[in-house]
This record gives C-alpha cells, structure tokens and sequence, in this order.
C-alpha cells in the first residue's frame, strides 16, 4: 500500500472511530435533551444503510464473475469455495465450543433474577440437507435479488462465472460488462466510505437510545464477559490464522481492516459492510479472484461470533432459569448452533429467531426471547464485527493457502 493510500486510510479510520465514540455519548445525552432529532438520525441512519446495500449484490454478482474469470480454471475455483467452506465450518465449531463452556465454567447466570418479557418470535426452523440443496438453485434469479438470498445470488454468479470461463472468447461481452460493473461499484463504494463516520455516528446513537442505560447496566456483566469472549476469539483466533499461515503482519491485518470492522460495529450487518470488507482485502494485497469468492461465502456462512453469542446466551438463561444444562444437551445445542448460525442473515436481527430455535431445544422458558431481544443490539454489535474480521483473515489466508497462477 502506498504511503498516500495508508494515510488516506487511517484518516478514515480515525473519523470512524471518532464517529463511534461521539454516537454513543449522544444516545445517551438524547433522552429528554435532544429527542426531536431522533427522526433526523433515523433518516440519515437509514440513507446510510441503503446506500451500502444499493451496492452489495452488483458488487458480489459481478466481481464473482470477473474473479472466476481470472482464475481461468474450473478446479481452481472449486478449490478456493472448498477451502472457503472448511475455513468457516471449522472456526464456528470452535467458536460454539467456547460459547458454551466458558459461561458454564464462569458460572453466569446462577442466582441472576430475570423478569420475563413476553415476545413473539417464530423459531427458525431446522431443514433436511435435501431442502438446503435444493434452494441453493435460484428458480428465480431476479426475485433471489430481490429478496436479498445471498447464497441463491451467489449460486448464480459462480454459474454464470463458470459458464463464461467454459466459453473463452464468446463470453467476452458479458465479461467485459461485468468488470465495468465491477468498477463502478468499486467506485460509489469509495464515494460512501467518506459518508462511513457519519452513518456509524446516527447507526450507533439510534441503538444507545433506545435499548437505554438501564438496560446496559443491568446486563452488564454478562455483556461484558461475552465481549471478553468474542474478542479475546478474535485477537487470538484470527491472530494466528493471519500471522501462521497468511504470513502477514498482526498489527498491519489489524490497522488495514478497522474501517470495515468499526462499520459492522456501527451498522450491524456483514452483508452490508461487505463492499468496506473487499476495499480492505484489496489494501492487504488479497488477489480478486480470492476475496470475490471467500469473503461473500463469509458474510453469509461464517457466524463464528454468532455461536459464541447464542451459546453464551443459552448457558447464562439456562444458570438463571435454573435449568440443567448437562453434557448431552450442550452437544445437541453445539451441534444445532452449529447448523443454525451458518443460516443466520448477515443483517441487523438476524440472530434472533436461531435462538429462539435453540432456546426451545435447551428448554428455556418462553419468556427469555423478550429478555434477549432488548439486548439482542448490544450483542450483536460485537458479534458483526468479529465475524467481519473472520471473513477478511479467511481471505488473507488463503491468498497463501491458494498460490494463484
């Protein structure tokens, strides 16, 4: 990276960071003092948002189908996916695995005095590997966009991406469209980034205000120990998948990705800090053909945060419910954490009906779903933020794991 890009970058890191801190003091200054401007944050919060997400799936679609090009060969591309897939299987396992016994261990939970809070949620339901195979093929590309399935989306593109390669010289036109599109998302993206410190300011205000400052400090011990959790995993997970084997620097990793991992902190979401996600990768030097492909499979599959989170939470409703959690239902909860955070949407909220599955196979009592969607924001902020930083570390790695020809 060139001296004029790594100061460029770390301005906007800074100002996100800035943003961030500044967002927060207001949402809790804003009860009482402020609140008419509510409305106006919500505005710019949700201007924000659209705008990463306006550019999410061009980005995805055509990148994936310019990266598949370059790689020129079939089983190369299979072998990134595969390797992709591996990558993030194996880290959520052990993700859930530390979900689930350093509460148990800690003891959190045990004589914590919980008021139950009545909440409709539809549990997400389990599906036979048939049905999970079988919606991967879009019969719809344009409603797959539509409704934002990224892995349908995903399908498609490295469909068409292969069918291009397979083509050579009569698949030119598409191609060529493709990568203009590719840049043109790239693009608008930057023109965003410059937006990023002031989205993640309202983003962050908007989730202060209105979970309240009660409801922080009465949860916070156990907030603060899933935090410890998450990016003591983090530090020393993606530390060492970054340092043995992308044989890249901890602290320059660590610098490059803070704007994508401040974003997802702010916003909620991995899928739409996906475009911030590939401008870092880039910066790290991971070529296209890799990061196309591994880091939307990512922002989809890889909720290693998301396992520790629900099974912390499982284990912490459990002590206090007094419900008995022994080692035969942690590993049928390990197991179907496993399966559900893989399906869980990178979106603001897209945790909460997986663990109203879970809750329901622990036997926890209906009412810790209201319990836990008051705090599900504060949760999931951090948990966004790890598994950003997952998606990128898996890129980085493979930039070794994959010598691109």
């Amino acid at each position: 990276m060139s001296q004029k890009k790594k100061a460029s970058s770390l301005r906007i890191t800074a100002a996100i960071f800035s943003g961030l801190i500044l967002g927060i003091v207001f949402g809790l200054v804003m009860p009482g003092r402020f609140e008419w401007m509510l409305p106006v944050i919500t505005l710019i919060t949700n201007l924000y948002m659209n705008a990463l997400r306006m550019m999410i799936y061009p980005l995805v679609f055509c990148s994936l189908i310019v990266g598949i090009k370059g790689i020129g060969s079939v089983s190369e591309t299979g072998k990134i996916g595969g390797q992709s897939v591996l990558y993030f299987v194996i880290t959520t396992l052990i993700a859930s695995l530390i979900g689930l016994f350093l509460p148990k261990a800690l003891r959190l939970g045990e004589g914590v005095q919980i008021e139950m809070m009545e909440s409709n949620v539809e549990a997400t339901p389990f599906t036979s590997l048939l049905d999970t195979v079988q919606s991967l093929i879009p019969a719809n590309p344009v409603a797959s966009f539509a409704e934002g399935n990224m892995l349908q989306v995903l399908v498609f593109a490295i469909i068409i991406g292969i069918t291009c390669l397979s083509l050579g010289e009569k698949a030119k036109p598409v191609v060529d469209l493709a990568e203009a599109m590719n840049e043109i998302s790239i693009k608008i993206i930057g023109v965003v980034m410059y937006f990023t410190p002031i989205g993640v300011f309202c983003s962050i205000a908007g989730v202060i205000y209105t979970n309240g400052v009660e409801t922080i400090v009465a949860l916070g011990k156990v907030l603060i120990a899933l935090y410890l959790a998450m990016f003591g995993y983090l530090f020393i997970m993606y530390g060492f998948v970054v340092k043995a084997i992308g044989k890249c620097s901890i602290r320059k990793f660590f610098v490059t990705i803070m704007p994508a991992a401040l974003n997802a902190f702010g916003t909620c979401s991995s899928s739409a800090t996906l475009p911030i996600s590939k401008k870092c990768a880039d910066e790290l030097e991971v070529p296209n053909e890799i990061s196309s492909l591994a880091l939307p499979l990512g922002a989809t599959i890889n909720m290693d945060a998301v396992s520790i989170l629900m099974s912390f939470m499982i284990v912490f409703f459990a002590n206090a419910c007094n419900v008995e959690v022994n080692i035969g239902l942690l590993a049928v909860v390990l197991l179907s954490n496993t399966l559900l955070s893989v399906g869980t949407p990178g979106v603001p909220g897209g945790a909460i009906a997986s663990f109203a599955a879970l809750a329901a196979i622990a036997g926890l009592p209906t009412g810790v779903m209201g319990v836990y969607i008051s705090i599900n924001t504060l949760c999931d902020m951090g948990a966004t933020c790890c598994n950003v930083v997952g998606d990128i570390a898996c890129s980085v790695a493979m930039k070794e794991t994959v010598k691109m020809k």
